[in-house]
């Protein structure tokens, strides 16, 4: 059975299927709220299906392909999604939201980038090698398995990539889920793999529910390895499903991140990538500053340029190249943003930008728009400036010392990453050894080179990936000692 373009199909053993029971949910599209088509509805009997084809297709002969040989299927994987870039672009942007043109310059070229570069780190990684006196032990790396791999909905290609790349570079099979709310570039994603030539059962998608199709995967006892990126309380349960079979787990969850703006930043350079780092994709990044704490000094500066920025995004139709903002992903995520806007006023804040709806023409009038919205005045330990909201909604805190920032910085439970803005190079040094996250830019906001860790800490999660770290969590390392 082939893919219609249309409603997102599960793809198992080299096939695309409907789920077993034949049940589906609908798709919608966030700027109109209009139905875009089916996705089937899977249980844990798909679960099983899927994880037995992934792990009859990991003792066929792909676990005896070569790095060499996997390698350059990756590269082919690659310019097969590079040819259809704009195809691409335009179902991530129906099913999620975002501006095409945003899909178009960051989130399928980052795909296909993730694809060239684990080609690349396989194909040239060095393995070490230990002598002793009266023996050669030397290390070699092997699949782990069969992989589960669950990822969110607000960079649906870009994270799947991320995980599905490394994992076949290092010789394992899959088992992928999408979020039901973006299921559409998966799909594309399961035939081009297939017209790449990836074996049969290699590669399983499988769309639905996350407790009727997430956490029958995390469980499974033929599933080796879980590689998680969604949200704080869900990875809680992750955790808890893969812990008593020993899983390798990786879980990037939530962040509160902050950026930090000292007065002797270049303030235009600092105002414009903050507001980049509050608004970029609606605000629906896990790495978006949503707070900024800024030195008194210049405080009213700041929050001036960045009301001028806010005001001058382009909010409407995800379709038009000109639009800065799309729509948030749901109409329930609409309601949880808005929801915070309202506590903000509730919690005494001063809404210097944004909180509304905006009026938008035809369909676009039932699409889930939000004002890029900021809010001054609010105490930084308040509900809105401490938990995530994920959505373009960003508080303005002043501080007076370095330790005062770093203070108020590292006073939330996530730990992923920050940003800071300063001309003083041994500040910069100093307070990125202070802050207790797992990434920190400096002068500089989502600058990211693949061959360094990616994750967080504190409740943003556990474990690392990107270049050596990918490498390394998706296969097992031997030791094998000669003697002499």
């Amino acid at each position: 059975m082939s893919w219609d373009g249309i409603n997102a199909r599960n793809f198992v053993g080299g096939r695309f299927v409907d789920a077993s029971g034949g049940e589906t949910l609908t798709n919608v599209n966030p700027a109109s709220g209009e139905l875009i088509g089916s996705i089937p509805r899977s249980r844990s009997a798909d679960v099983d299906a899927a994880v037995a084809a992934a792990k009859a297709a990991g003792q066929g002969p792909w676990g005896r392909t070569s790095a060499v040989e996997r390698a350059a299927l990756l590269d082919r994987v690659a310019c097969l999604i590079e040819s259809r870039l704009e195809a691409f672009a335009i179902v991530e942007s129906e099913d999620q939201g975002k501006p095409v043109g945003l899909a178009s310059r960051v989130d399928i070229p980052r795909a296909v980038a993730n694809f060239r570069f684990f080609a690349g780190m396989v194909r040239h990684k060095e393995e070490g090698a230990h002598h002793m006196a009266s023996a050669l032990n030397y290390t070699v790396r092997k699949p782990v398995g069969v992989c589960a791999l669950i990822t969110p909905w607000n960079l649906p290609l870009y994270l799947l990539t991320w995980k599905v790349a490394p994992a076949l570079a290092m010789g394992n099979t899959i088992v992928a889920k999408p979020s039901e709310l973006t299921p559409r570039t998966a799909t594309l994603l399961a035939g081009v793999l297939s017209e790449a030539g990836l074996p049969e059962g290699v590669f399983n998608l499988l769309h639905g529910l996350g407790p009727e199709v997430g956490a029958p995967m995390t469980a499974h006892k033929d599933v080796k390895l879980v590689s998680f990126t969604g949200g704080t309380a869900t990875g809680e349960h992750v955790a808890r499903a893969a812990a008593p079979s020993f899983k390798k787990l990786s879980l990037e969850l939530g962040g509160k991140n902050a950026t930090l703006v000292f007065a002797d930043a270049d303030l235009d350079a600092a105002i414009e990538g903050a507001a980049r780092a509050a608004f970029a994709n609606q605000g629906e990044i896990c790495l978006c500053g949503s707070r900024i704490l800024v030195e008194r000094s210049v405080h009213d500066r700041l929050v001036a340029g960045l009301v001028a920025r806010a005001e001058a995004l382009r909010v409407g139709d995800p379709a038009d190249p000109t639009t800065d903002v799309g729509a948030l992903v749901s109409a329930d995520h609409h309601a949880k943003v808005s929801g915070y806007v309202a506590l903000a006023r509730a919690e005494g804040g001063t809404i210097a930008a944004g909180g509304q709806v905006p009026e938008l023409p035809g369909a676009l009038q039932g699409g889930n728009f939000l004002r890029p919205t900021v809010v001054t005045g609010l105490p930084a330990t308040c509900r809105t400036a401490t938990e995530e909201i994920f959505g373009p909604v960003v508080t303005v805190h002043p501080f007076d010392t370095e330790a005062e920032a770093i203070e108020l910085a590292n006073g939330v439970r996530y730990g992923l990453a920050s940003s800071l803005w300063t001309s003083d190079l041994k500040r910069a040094h100093r307070v990125s050894q202070a802050l207790d996250v797992g990434m920190v830019w400096v002068n500089t906001w989502l600058l990211r080179d693949l061959r360094v860790p990616f994750g967080g800490v504190k409740d943003s999660g556990v474990g690392r990936e990107g270049g050596k770290w990918s490498v390394e969590f998706y296969s097992e390392a031997k030791n094998v000692c000669i003697a002499l």
